[in-house]
């Protein structure tokens, strides 16, 4: 699609961008896009979907609604199109499109019960399908849904997830065989249990020794589909008595079968690693891991944890970092407290040329929030989420000291 953003939006200069950057949300505070792994963008490239929180001064409260929104990219208009109470501070609603602009996907939650669901919604004609499952990730033909269990996420990271009382979070065993990797049909509205955590945890190869972790809980956290829908990534957490949090990586694939350890918690929680991700060719995973010396790299691994190793020695490791289907060229953003960083709340839009050997910070932003929450559940992460042509960025900042929405341009660069 073409587009004259120009013409609509208001072009971002501070810091003077190496690329062409607008804001889509100019009159509209407190907006989040979802993630750094699907698109805001639509199928089409006509609309945005966002969430807009309730306020950003304050924690929010179980039962308190933010707003569905939906930016037209060829007119500017921006509207709320639906309220929901199935959301966090960080990853929102998990709002996130189907197959094509008639599917709209996120979650809500029954406040009667305080049982989150799943929505899938036509932006366009207003139509709205309730679903069983909840919302995580969608598969890119937008059939199936996956998700861990929304209720409990807050319990190892705060910020993520859905907001409900503490009391109507379900209680979980330390190895769980009624919570793991919940699927969703997106036509028929059932939801089952694809693979236990009791199941991950006795099939893995290789094997998950528990005598490693002593007294704890096992939690499901980031579910992932690769780009093909043919395995599926899980971020499995065990939560023990000192608080302490090992983290592992596991894949399987979509039916639920060939589970393999992709990264143990020896090399993620034992070397430091954060924010795995698919590579577009759907049989690696990518992530930030100090993989020696104490240096964050980017590195990948095949799914069944075989091909292991940095992806470039030249470049340190970031943010969250995805690959453009080219195999050519990393995106990703930085923390305010990563070395890449500029040490003022304000944090690079990266760009790596691995072919090339060279980086460009695209854009800087600030990301320091007025009010960042006691455990950082208010932070702003910039998130950067490839659209569907893989031509634009979308991407969180504040620099206006409330949460807007910025795309880029990076035709340009990416040539």
């Amino acid at each position: 699609m073409k587009y004259n953003f120009d013409s609509i939006f208001p072009r971002y200069t501070k810091y003077n961008p190496s690329v062409p950057v607008w804001c889509v949300t100019p009159d509209t505070s407190r907006t989040i896009h979802r993630f750094f792994d699907t698109s805001p963008v639509s199928p089409s490239g006509r609309y945005m979907a966002l969430t807009r929180l309730p306020y950003e001064d304050r924690l929010p409260q179980a039962g308190d609604a933010a707003e569905i929104v939906l930016v037209d990219l060829t007119t500017g208009e921006c509207n709320a199109i639906a309220s929901t109470r199935g959301w966090d501070t960080q990853l929102g609603a998990q709002v996130q499109w189907g197959k094509d602009d008639s599917q709209l996907f996120f979650n809500d939650m029954d406040t009667k019960t305080w049982r989150p669901f799943g929505v899938r919604m036509n932006p366009v004609s207003g139509g709205i399908k309730k679903l069983e499952g909840t919302i995580y990730m969608v598969s890119r033909d937008g059939r199936f849904s996956l998700s861990p269990c929304l209720m409990r996420m807050s319990l190892t990271q705060a910020g993520y997830g859905v907001i409900v009382p503490p009391e109507h979070i379900p209680a979980s065993r330390d190895i769980s065989s009624d919570d793991g990797i919940y699927i969703t049909d997106n036509e028929t509205g059932k939801k089952s249990l694809l693979i236990s955590i009791k199941e991950i945890v006795e099939t893995a190869e290789p094997k998950i020794d528990m005598k490693k972790y002593g007294r704890g809980t096992f939690y499901g956290f980031h579910v992932k589909w690769n780009l093909q829908g043919s395995r599926i990534m899980f971020v499995l957490r065990y939560l023990t008595g000192s608080g302490k949090i090992p983290i592992q990586l596991v894949t399987v694939n979509k039916d639920g079968g060939e589970v393999y350890v992709a990264m143990p918690a020896s090399e993620w929680t034992g070397k430091g690693g954060h924010h795995p991700n698919w590579h577009p060719d759907g049989e690696h995973v990518t992530m930030n891991l100090k993989i020696r010396d104490g240096i964050m790299r980017f590195v990948k691994v095949r799914y069944d944890g075989s091909n292991y190793g940095a992806v470039s020695e030249n470049f340190v490791g970031s943010g969250h970092p995805s690959v453009h289907p080219n195999g050519s060229f990393i995106i990703t953003d930085a923390y305010n407290y990563e070395k890449v960083s500029f040490g003022d709340g304000t944090v690079p839009i990266r760009m790596i040329d691995l072919e090339k050997c060279e980086e460009k910070n695209l854009v800087r932003v600030k990301t320091q929030p007025l009010f960042n929450g006691p455990k950082g559940q208010l932070r702003v992460d910039p998130h950067p989420a490839w659209d569907y042509s893989f031509r634009y960025v979308v991407f969180n900042a504040c620099p206006e000291d409330t949460r807007r929405v910025y795309i880029a341009d990076l035709s340009r660069v990416l040539e």
